[in-house]
This record gives structure tokens, C-alpha cells and sequence, in this order.
């Protein structure tokens, strides 16, 4: 994918908007995250976490809903990426996904890194 280029993959229950920007995508998530749609992010992020030449972020302002499914798929995407020394985290996390996330202890391991 080109800069600017990207995509966009929608169901009922979540919609995935990709954008590239300069040597960045973005992955704005929106809807609900759960076992449902699991397969779904899966093969989204998949080929997105092999970049590892680009840092990798997921906005997550319209995400209304994740369950613990939804949070195994954010941590193996963490785990991926680190295994590349790939940058990676989320930005606007809404305040109550905010809450179990640092109630899951995962916040630190979604912090955008500030060098990447």
C-alpha cells in the first residue's frame, strides 16, 4: 500500500478503517470486539503486524465494547510486534475500555513508543 492508501472492513458489529501515512498506519477500530469478530481482527491485523517497518497504531475512539477474547487478540498483536522490535500502540481509548485495560494490567504494553 501506497501513502494515504488503505481500507475499509465492515460487519454489524465492527468496522476497520486502515490509513498509511509516512512509514505509520492507522487502524481505526469502531463498533464491538468480541468472540463474535475475533476472526475477523485477526485476519486485519495479521498481515499489518508483519510490517515491521512501520510503526502500527489502533485508534480506538469508537470502539464502544471489548471482552477478554478482544484483549487476547491486543496482546498477541503486542507480543508480535515486539518480537520484530516493531512500534506499536493505541491512542484515544476510550475512558471505560481505558478502565479494563489498566484493571487487566495491559496499559503499559499499549503505550505508543515516543521513538518509533
Amino acid at each position: 500500500m501506497n501513502n494515504g492508501e488503505g481500507f475499509r472492513m465492515q460487519s454489524e458489529k465492527l468496522t476497520f478503517q486502515t490509513e498509511n501515512l509516512d512509514g505509520l498506519t492507522v487502524v481505526r477500530i469502531a463498533g464491538e470486539l468480541d468472540l463474535e469478530v475475533a476472526s475477523q481482527m485477526r485476519s486485519v491485523m495479521e498481515p499489518l503486524m508483519e510490517l515491521s517497518d512501520r510503526k502500527l497504531v489502533l485508534n480506538l475512539r469508537d470502539l464502544k465494547y471489548i471482552d477478554s477474547t478482544g484483549i487476547g487478540i491486543l496482546i498477541s498483536i503486542v507480543k508480535a510486534r515486539h518480537a520484530r522490535n516493531a512500534p506499536f500502540g493505541v491512542e484515544e481509548v476510550p475512558s471505560t475500555i481505558q478502565k479494563l485495560f489498566d484493571m487487566t494490567g495491559i496499559t503499559p504494553f499499549l503505550a505508543a513508543s515516543p521513538n518509533a
